[in-house]
């Protein structure tokens, strides 16, 4: 796609008149004037007009883009800053002279706030694109001219020292994410009408985990949708009455570990059972002296995790390797205490023991170091919906395999090269060979319960076009798959999709969701259909479809029971009567219902009769559905199985053509019955013609409409078997008679004979000899 149809897509119409004039600097470059090879022939181009263009894009352009972007960022502040006023009063300060708010102002005022906030995140996500966009025009427009022009006008350069000098492009919006944030939860507080105490039971319940892969250009969108219904969840808070006072993303760092053969990134690719991996994570730079954990997490083959995890200190780390320290002294403290604490030193006991033998039966070193910058989202409290977000993945070798150059010292557990200089990302001084930027954001949604997996708006982000589906995605492969190609020997089956562009049209998106989710909802019907029930359970039909409505008006609760003027003697004899009116519903339905699965066109059942219900009261069928939304989109193999369904009717009709000719040519002047059965294999000539023509230009209509209705017609075919069994019985059985005829009425059979005068050869005495016979 070209940039200028890409420019106008992306234009927010409220904002229209501040993107870069794109149309006007190509024609200032006047872009369809011919050049010659040798760019000193260029004599059309003159110092005028350079400075024109260069005026035009450096100093009007330029200038008013970054003026727009300037101007509304401050507007967001401002309007930020005034939420968080309005907001400040409903704040418990816990000073007596505060005034006291009642419930319903305090309900309007964060109602107010709420749609105003909304607002906000919505300009905020596209003030990001609004620079996106606009600094990928200029830079486009300064290639162009760069390779009209030649050598001998160079503007990129200057370009860049302007867009040094305006960064537009570079803002971070990430302090002004997390005051929206603080604020939605605030609110969310507020205008929640029932105190619902969120569900318990961390261990009782299995989290379902859903990873996908998020492009730069959609991190902050998908940012500001999130923290619309999650807080998110700050790691080391600071006390502060401000709202806006908070901590940064943490970066977070895991050491992963394997042997020489790795044999555990083997065993996670291939998915083998009881697969497992060792790791060591802290927060923050580890000359914090922050807590560093240890953990083992094992996968089985039901995607059942056991994690084992202990904390150490730096100084211990290496004699924990090595099996020389044992958390003796924290264990005789937790037994010295007693109260339970027994149970939780033995516990400590089995952990350490388990680890240390996995790390000695395995031969485990460091290998890989993954350093990314995590954003979590979740409610205080409430762990049913956990969202966390990772960006600024490097993957980076902590391995010593080759003794001539090791990355690592053989006798530290960590490069003291990164972590002795608290080295940040992009991690520049590491050498190349030894890092990888992974180059998309990491987005993983954990849902517990069932309450989480029925939240509507967690089902549309993970459909949606800002995210791009990546199951059993894994640090610790893709790094090792990455650095480490010449010691492995399986390669994990997403890495052909780094050199793609996972970006994808909303509108393509939205449409690819829905065929799948009719596809998916006609095979279960069609099953269902063939086993004599209505619909599979598990089939989920389009959004707005009255199939939906159906379903939620079945799964709807049940009413309290009412007041009955029926006696105990009517419902005893309802109860009587219930299996009898059951098995006659049976006969009715399922039989019909089957009969349609086998013959849909003949037996008058097809999907749409299936589908209909009867709509409660209030509720209109949709004039127009969702998948008939859009351009009609038909798959080139549809049309052509139409084709070839017209060609054998075609086929069909020129062989019965052709026997007829054959037969009414060879039936002479006197035999009626052939010349009779010629025409009759006419007329079926023609019917089939006929037919084979209706059929395609009626499937070609249904097609174009995107009729639900079935494509398959049973009448032609059976009329053209049938007629021409009968036609074959009736030439047999007239032959036939005629036969007896003759023969109950002593007259010779009827048989050719050869004329001596046509062909006689050489020996005219052996025809003589056979008419003789024939006569005798």
């Amino acid at each position: 796609m070209r940039f200028g149809k890409t420019l106008r897509n992306a234009v927010y119409p409220p904002w229209s008149k501040n993107y870069i004039d794109y149309n006007k600097l190509k024609g200032l470059l006047r872009e369809h004037d011919v050049i010659g090879d040798d760019s000193d022939t260029d004599t059309s181009w003159t110092e005028q007009d350079e400075e024109d263009f260069v005026q035009e894009l450096l100093n009007v352009q330029l200038d008013n883009v970054n003026a727009f972007q300037v101007q509304t960022s401050q507007q967001l502040r401002d309007r930020t800053a005034a939420c968080e006023d309005n907001l400040r009063p409903l704040a418990p300060t816990g000073e007596e002279e505060a005034p006291a708010v009642d419930e319903a102002n305090k309900i309007k005022v964060a109602s107010e706030v709420l749609t105003e906030l909304d607002e906000i995140t919505k300009e905020v996500s596209e003030l990001e694109k609004y620079s996106r966009i606009n600094f990928t025009g200029f830079l486009k427009a300064a290639k162009k001219h760069d390779r009209k022009r030649g050598a001998r006008y160079r503007v990129k350069p200057l370009l860049q020292v302007r867009l040094s000098q305006l960064p537009f492009n570079s803002e971070d919006y990430s302090p002004l994410v997390r005051r929206l944030s603080v604020m939605y939860s605030f609110v969310r507080e507020i205008l929640s009408t029932s105190n619902v105490e969120p569900e318990r039971g961390f261990g009782q319940d299995h989290y379902s985990s859903f990873k996908f892969w998020i492009h730069s250009d959609n991190l902050l969108e998908v940012k500001t949708l999130i923290l619309r219904k999650l807080p998110v969840l700050i790691y080391n808070p600071k006390a502060s009455k401000e709202l806006e006072s908070h901590a940064n993303d943490p970066t977070i760092t895991s050491l992963y570990f394997d042997n020489p053969q790795f044999d555990l990134y083997t065993q996670k690719v291939a998915r083998s059972h009881e697969a497992g991996s060792l790791r060591l994570r802290w927060n923050g730079n580890l000359n914090e002296g922050l807590p560093i954990y240890l953990e083992k997490k094992v996968v089985n083959s039901d995607n059942e995790g056991k994690e084992v995890k202990v904390q150490l200190k730096q100084k211990h780390i290496r004699e924990f390797l090595d099996g020389e320290y044992r958390l003796e002294k924290q264990v005789h403290r937790m037994e010295d205490m007693g109260n339970g604490e027994v149970e939780h030193a033995e516990s400590l006991k089995r952990d350490v023991e388990e680890l240390q033998t996995f790390i000695k039966e395995h031969n485990l070193q460091p290998m890989l170091r993954a350093n990314y910058s995590r954003t979590a989202f979740q409610i205080p409290g409430d762990d049913r919906i956990r969202i966390s977000l990772d960006t600024n993945l490097a993957l980076i070798r902590e391995d010593s395999l080759d003794d001539q150059r090791p990355c690592r010292d053989p006798n530290e557990w960590h490069r003291s090269d990164i972590d002795g200089s608290d080295m940040e990302y992009p991690f520049a001084a590491i050498r190349t060979g030894e890092i990888v930027r992974f180059p998309h954001g990491l987005l993983e949604i954990k849902l517990r319960g069932s309450a989480a997996h029925n939240s509507e708006w967690v089902k549309d982000l993970m459909v949606s076009h800002l995210v791009k589906e990546a199951p059993r995605f894994s640090k610790f492969v893709h790094g090792v798959a990455q650095l480490f190609e010449d010691h492995v020997n399986s390669f994990p089956f997403w890495l052909p999709e780094l050199d793609k562009d996972i970006r994808r049209d909303p509108e393509t998106a939205f449409h690819e969701e829905q065929e799948r989710l009719a596809k998916h909802a006609e095979e279960d019907m069609a099953v269902g259909s063939f086993l004599g029930a209505k619909s599979s359970p598990s089939a989920r039909p389009l959004v707005g479809s009255p199939i939906t409505r159906f379903t939620d008006l079945a799964s709807s609760p049940p009413r309290a029971p009412q007041s009955s003027p029926f006696t105990a003697q009517d419902r005893e004899r309802e109860r009587q009567e219930e299996p009898a009116l059951l098995a006659r519903h049976e006969e009715q339905n399922i039989t019909p219902s089957r009969l349609a699965a086998l013959f849909p066109s003949f037996s008058g059942y097809n999907r749409n009769r299936r589908s209909s219900v009867v709509l409660p009261p209030g509720v209109q069928e949709p004039g127009i559905w969702i998948k008939d939304a859009g351009p009609v989109r038909v798959e080139t193999k549809v049309w052509l199985a139409n084709q070839r369904t017209f060609i054998k009717w075609l086929h069909v009709s020129i062989l019965l053509s052709s026997l007829s000719l054959g037969l009414y040519n060879a039936a002479g002047k006197h035999n009626d019955i052939a010349r009779a059965l010629s025409i009759v294999y006419t007329c079926f000539a023609i019917f089939s013609a006929a037919w084979g023509w209706y059929m395609h230009e009626m499937r070609a209509r249904l097609i174009r409409r995107r009729s639900g209705r079935d494509l398959d017609n049973t009448f032609g075919p059976v009329v053209v078997c049938i007629g021409l069994a009968v036609a074959l019985v009736l030439n047999f059985a007239f032959k036939y008679n005629s036969t007896l005829e003759k023969l109950h009425g002593n007259q010779p059979v009827e048989t050719p004979i050869v004329d001596p005068s046509i062909s006689m050869g050489e020996k005219p005495e052996f025809w003589k000899l056979v008419n003789q016979q024939q006569a005798l």
